[in-house]
């Protein structure tokens, strides 16, 4: 292994082989997670280089292998470099490696040629001109026959494809492509967790909580080589099943205020209308008469309500990069005074609720007739009682979020 030096990584489980011919301060990363891939990984490498070659890009390709071949041998004849890691997910891989990107701006994807990596220009100008994140696009671009699945084209992509835009309010055309870019500072502040194949959504979903500036590439995709098997296939038949699922997983729990905010806002004020109205008794309009049971639904309804609202202000914190949210839900829950107000709401329902405990004690143990004042009232100082409590209990949570523990300078370490 002449033609190449070993060297460690920080990780211990990682180690960074360099090749013979090692590029010096690199413009560009083209930063590839590759397992088993020697069929297509030498043609690969020389796509990469023919394609910072075009864009007059200074570049460097970086693998990331977990293979039990001879992909690393081949990849770093080719010129490139290979960290190698233990196998433990395509999200991970891109984690393991962050740290050994040099480039200004990287440009992810697939070692096997399935993506057209000669035509690096498009990304790369992209960002030189002030974008942040790339994505790839092939619905823009073009696709070979017998590339992609009749499943993946005509249902699998375009459906989450939708859900995630629906979720984000963004305008992708296909969140699953493989090829994309993005600026390094990007990527380090977009702190990737995914481990699998959902990182492909936490990547989008994290642009737009972030703000990024965004485009969209026209881009090839071609089918598998002969004798190549998709790592799906490699897998089994369930693996792209499982792989919709965990992205529809992450899109669901970073998009959770969509689920809970604004229809908690509906289910608050349908409750609300169906209580307030029938404090001091019940109300016929025309053959339908609301009373007490129609208090309870509605009791029902703004405690889901007032949870899911709730809920969804802290999703918005703990989701939000600017921590914009946390200073705006701060302004309107100001401690002091929504404790205050807390309490004497919490007091008021307490002093409503408590008239039926009297009733029952002072009538032989028996509760009022159900069309009685007391019941109607009783009913809204719970409601009182439960949105007193719940805010209260709001408000902890949601200013404790500025407690921090343990940090500090430590001298860079």
């Amino acid at each position: 292994m002449s033609n190449r030096t070993i060297r460690s990584a920080r990780d211990s489980d990682c180690h960074l082989l360099l090749p013979a011919n090692d590029t010096e301060s690199p413009e560009v990363t083209v930063l590839i997670p590759a397992a088993n891939e020697e069929l297509t990984v030498s043609d690969f490498v020389a796509w990469c280089q023919e394609g910072l070659s075009r864009a007059g890009a200074v570049g460097e390709v970086l693998i990331v292998d977990s293979s039990s071949d001879r992909t690393a041998e081949l990849a770093l004849k080719g010129g490139a470099r290979v960290l190698e890691t233990p196998r433990r997910g395509l999200g991970r891989a891109y984690i393991d490696a962050l740290p050994y990107v040099r480039g200004k701006y990287v440009i992810m994807g697939d070692a096997d040629c399935t993506y057209d990596f000669r035509e690096l220009a498009p990304f790369i100008d992209a960002m030189r001109g002030g974008t942040e994140y790339a994505m790839g696009s092939r619905w823009k671009g073009s696709i070979e026959p017998g590339a992609m699945p009749a499943l993946h084209r005509y249902l699998g992509t375009p459906a989450t494809t939708w859900i995630l835009n629906r979720l984000y309010g963004s305008h992708f055309s296909d969140i699953h492509c493989g090829m994309r870019g993005i600026t390094r500072d990007a990527l380090c502040r977009m702190g990737l967790t995914a481990q699998s194949w959902e990182y492909a959504s936490e990547m989008v979903l994290k642009s737009v909580r972030m703000g990024l500036r965004t485009t969209e590439v026209p881009v090839t995709f071609y089918k598998d080589r002969n004798g190549r098997q998709s790592h799906h296939k490699r897998s089994g038949w369930f693996s792209p099943f499982q792989a919709a699922w965990i992205n529809l997983r992450a899109m669901f729990i970073h998009g959770a205020e969509f689920f809970l905010f604004k229809p908690g806002i509906v289910l608050f004020v349908l409750g609300l209308l169906l209580t307030l109205p029938l404090s001091f008794g019940g109300i016929t309009i025309g053959p339908v008469t609301f009373n007490l049971y129609w208090m309870l639904i509605g009791l029902t309804l703004s405690v889901l309500g007032l949870q899911s609202i709730y809920f969804g202000c802290l999703a918005h914190v703990f989701l939000d990069y600017s921590d914009e949210a946390r200073r705006r839900w701060r302004r309107v829950f100001r401690y002091t005074s929504t404790v205050v107000a807390s309490g004497l709401l919490f007091t008021l329902g307490f002093a409503l609720s408590a008239a039926v405990l009297v009733y029952y004690l002072t009538h032989d143990f028996s509760l009022p007739n159900a069309s009685s004042v007391i019941d109607h009232l009783g009913i809204v100082g719970l409601l009182f009682m439960i949105i007193g409590f719940s805010t209260f209990c709001f408000t902890l949570v949601l200013h404790a979020t500025e407690v921090r523990y343990g940090e500090g300078d430590h001298g860079g370490h």
